[in-house]
C-alpha cells in the first residue's frame, strides 16, 4: 500500500497574525496563482440529514508532475473546512477518482514574541499506489509548495502593520490571460480602449474605466466570476458610488454584462442568478440549507457583475469552494463529532452574530457578547442549532447533541456591507438613467424592507407663469429639475418619477436622504439670495422611510405602500423652504445627527388616509441659512 507523502514549509512574517490572514486564508486567489484547477461541486443529502459534496475538476495543466498525463479527471469528497479566523485552518479531500486517495491541507499561524507570525503550512497526499507515490514529491507536493514559497516571500515583501495584504490583482495581476494570437490581442485591446472613452464620455466613469478594463482584462477568474463593486470601491479606495457608476456605464458600453443573484437568507450563497430583473423566479429552494425561500430586493437579491462574452469568457467553477477565503464573514467553522464540546478562547467585539450549522436546520441569531459574557453556547441537535448557556468571557462554546457530525459556523451578521442590492442600485439616478427598460414583469412585485422616499414640490408654480412670464417661469422649471436630480444622484438616489412640478426620488441610505433634502433648500435658498427676485423659487418637501413593495408601473419601477402614501402626505404639511419628517425615520442615528445642529421641532397633524395624527418634525426655513454642515 502506499504510504502518506508529507512536505512542511515555514515562513516569518513581521506583521501580526491577523493581517497574514487576509492572504494565506485567501484560498480562491492563492490555488489561483498556483495552478489548482477550478472545479465544480454537487451536494447529495443524506438519510441521517447530513450533505454530502462530490466535487470533480478536469486537470489540464498537470501540477502532478510531468510523468503524469497532462489531462486528469479528478473526483472526491469535499470535507468541510474548518478554520478559527487569524489562527489558521485545515482541509481534506477523499478522492474517488484520480492519482490520489487523500490530501490535506493545514495552516497554522502563531504570533512571534516581536510581534510578528510564524506561519507552518503542511501537505499531505496519499497516492493510489506505489508508482503514483514514487513521482508524488517531484511533482504536485514540491510544486504546490515552491509556488506557496514564492507567494509567501512576495508577502513578506509587501506586506505592513497599516494596510491588509492583498495577491497581485488588477493591473499587474499575476495570473494575466495574454492573448495566442496578436492580431486578436490588438483587436480586442482597440475596442477595450473605445469602451473605456466611452465610458470616461459618460460622465460615470470618474476616471476609474481605464483601471477596470485592464482588471477585466488581466485580472485573476476569482475576481472576475462575481465583481462586486462595493467590495472593489473598498479594496481601490473609491467612493462606492463611483465604482457601482463605472461598472453600470461598462454594461452599456459592453464591457461587462450583470447577473441579479439571489441569495440564501441563512448561508448566503447565490443559489439562483438570472441576466434581468423581469427574469427573477417567484421562488428559490437552497440545496445547501433545505429551504425555500422569497426574493428580497434590500435583503438577498444582489447585483453583480462578470466580463462580457465578446471580451474575456470566465469558465464556470472555482479554484476553491469551501474554504475560509470564499466566506471572510465566518470567523469560526469547526466539525464535531456527535457528543462532542468544544470551546474556543476568542474576543469577539460586541456585534450581530449567528450560530449556525454547515447542516441544514435552524439558527440563533445573538447582539455579540458583552464585556463580562461570551457568545451564547451553539447546541446542535442536526435540526436546529439551539442557544445553551453563555460561554465564558472570551470564549465560544459548541455542543453536538446529533447522531452524526455538525460542522458549526460562527459568523459575522453584518454580510451585506459588500453586497450592492437590488434595492440600493435601483434607487441610483445612473441606474434608472441606463437601465430605464430594467423593470419587474408585470403584475410581479418585490419586498423591500426599508426605503427612504423623498416628495418634493414647486409651491405656487402656476402663479410663477403669470409673474414672470411662461419663457422665463418654463425655464425655471426645467433648471428646478435639473437641480433636484443633480442632489439626489449626488447623495446616492434616484429620481423614481415626476408629477406635474413634483418630484419622487428613493434612497436606500435614509442618512443620505436627509443630506439631500438639506442640500435642496439650502441650494434653493442661496439661489434666490442670488437672485435677489421678488418671485423667489420655494420648494415643499417631505421625508419617510418604511417597508414598501416594488412593482412596475408605467414602463418603470415603482414604489407602492403605505410608506409611500405617508411621505406624500408630510410633503403636503411642508410650507415651502422647510423639512418635514416622519418621527420614525428621525430616530436613525445618522439621520439624528444630521438634524442636530438645525434644531427641529416636533409636530403633529391628521392627514388623509391615516387614522390616528402622524407625528414628524419639521426643520424651518430659517435654519438652511444658518446652517454649516458638510452636506
Amino acid at each position: 500500500m502506499a504510504k502518506t507523502v508529507q512536505r512542511s514549509w515555514e515562513w516569518h512574517f513581521a506583521q501580526p497574525p491577523e493581517s497574514v490572514w487576509t492572504v494565506l486564508a485567501d484560498t480562491p486567489h492563492l490555488n489561483e496563482a498556483i495552478g489548482v484547477p477550478k472545479y465544480q461541486m454537487e451536494e447529495v443529502f443524506q438519510a441521517d440529514g447530513s450533505v454530502r459534496r462530490l466535487a470533480r475538476a478536469i486537470h489540464r495543466h498537470s501540477l502532478l508532475g510531468r510523468f503524469l498525463p497532462g489531462r486528469l479527471v479528478l473526483e472526491w469528497d469535499e470535507h468541510p473546512c474548518q478554520w478559527i479566523a487569524g489562527r489558521g485552518f485545515q482541509q481534506e479531500r477523499l478522492f474517488l477518482r484520480g492519482p490520489l486517495r487523500r490530501l490535506g491541507q493545514t495552516l497554522e499561524l502563531q504570533p512571534d514574541a516581536d510581534g510578528g507570525t510564524r506561519a507552518l503550512y503542511t501537505l499531505e497526499a496519499t497516492p493510489t499506489s506505489w508508482l503514483n507515490g514514487l513521482l508524488l514529491p517531484h511533482g504536485f507536493l514540491d510544486r504546490a509548495g515552491r509556488a506557496m514559497e514564492r507567494t509567501a516571500r512576495a508577502i513578506a515583501a509587501t506586506l505592513n502593520d497599516r494596510t491588509a495584504a492583498v495577491l497581485p490583482r488588477d493591473d499587474d495581476a499575476s495570473s494575466s490571460r495574454p492573448l495566442a494570437d496578436p492580431t486578436a490581442a490588438f483587436s480586442l485591446q482597440h475596442r477595450v480602449n473605445d469602451m473605456v472613452a466611452a465610458i470616461e464620455a459618460s460622465g460615470n466613469g470618474h476616471g476609474l474605466a481605464s483601471r477596470l478594463a485592464a482588471l477585466v482584462l488581466t485580472g485573476p477568474e476569482t475576481d472576475l466570476a462575481r465583481l462586486r463593486p462595493l467590495a472593489l470601491a473598498r479594496r481601490w479606495g473609491e467612493p462606492s458610488r463611483h465604482v457601482v457608476e463605472v461598472c453600470l456605464a461598462a454594461v452599456k458600453n459592453g464591457l461587462l454584462a450583470m447577473n441579479w443573484d439571489i441569495l440564501c437568507p441563512r448561508c448566503r450563497g447565490a443559489k439562483a442568478a438570472v441576466s434581468s430583473l423581469d427574469r427573477l423566479p417567484h421562488g428559490v429552494h437552497c440545496p445547501s440549507c433545505n429551504v425555500p425561500y422569497d426574493a428580497d430586493f434590500s435583503r438577498n437579491v444582489e447585483l453583480t457583475f462578470h466580463p462580457a462574452e465578446a471580451i474575456r469568457t470566465v469558465p464556470p467553477g472555482g479554484f476553491c469552494l469551501s474554504g475560509p477565503g470564499l466566506t471572510p464573514h465566518i470567523t469560526i467553522q469547526q466539525t464535531l463529532v456527535p457528543g462532542e464540546r468544544r470551546q474556543i478562547a476568542m474576543d469577539l467585539p460586541k456585534g450581530a452574530w449567528r450560530l449556525r450549522t454547515l447542516e441544514p436546520g435552524a439558527w440563533t441569531d445573538s447582539d455579540g457578547p458583552t464585556p463580562d459574557q461570551g457568545l451564547p453556547t451553539a447546541v446542535g441537535d442536526g435540526q436546529a442549532v439551539i442557544p445553551g448557556p453563555p460561554a465564558p468571557a472570551g470564549q465560544v462554546a459548541f455542543e453536538n447533541h446529533a447522531s452524526h457530525p455538525l460542522t458549526f459556523m460562527l459568523e459575522d451578521r453584518q454580510w451585506l456591507a459588500d453586497a450592492l442590492t437590488a434595492h440600493h442600485v435601483t434607487t441610483l439616478e445612473a441606474f434608472r438613467e441606463m437601465f430605464s427598460d430594467a423593470v419587474l414583469r408585470p403584475g410581479d412585485e418585490v419586498a423591500i424592507g426599508h426605503v427612504t422616499l423623498m416628495f418634493t414640490d414647486l409651491k405656487a408654480s402656476t402663479a410663477l407663469y403669470g409673474q414672470v412670464g411662461d419663457a422665463r417661469a418654463y425655464q425655471l422649471v426645467r433648471n428646478h429639475f435639473a437641480f433636484l436630480a443633480e442632489q439626489i444622484r449626488l447623495h446616492d438616489g434616484g429620481v423614481v418619477k415626476t408629477i406635474g412640478d413634483a418630484v419622487m426620488a428613493a434612497f436606500h441610505d435614509p442618512e443620505r436622504a436627509v443630506a439631500a433634502a438639506i442640500a435642496i433648500q439650502r441650494g434653493v435658498a442661496l439661489f434666490n439670495i442670488s437672485q435677489n427676485s421678488d418671485q423667489p423659487l420655494v420648494i415643499k418637501l417631505g421625508l419617510h422611510g418604511g417597508p414598501c413593495v416594488a412593482v412596475t408601473l408605467n414602463g418603470r419601477l415603482d414604489y407602492f405602500g403605505g410608506t409611500v402614501n405617508l411621505a406624500a402626505r408630510l410633503q403636503d404639511q411642508s410650507f415651502g423652504g422647510d423639512l418635514v419628517l416622519s418621527s420614525s425615520l428621525a430616530t436613525d442615528p445618522g439621520v439624528a445627527a444630521r438634524l442636530a445642529p438645525l434644531r427641529p421641532r416636533p409636530e403633529q397633524a391628521r392627514v388623509k388616509g391615516f387614522a390616528d395624527p402622524v407625528a414628524f418634525l419639521r426643520v424651518p426655513q430659517t435654519a438652511f441659512g444658518l446652517y454649516d454642515g458638510n452636506d
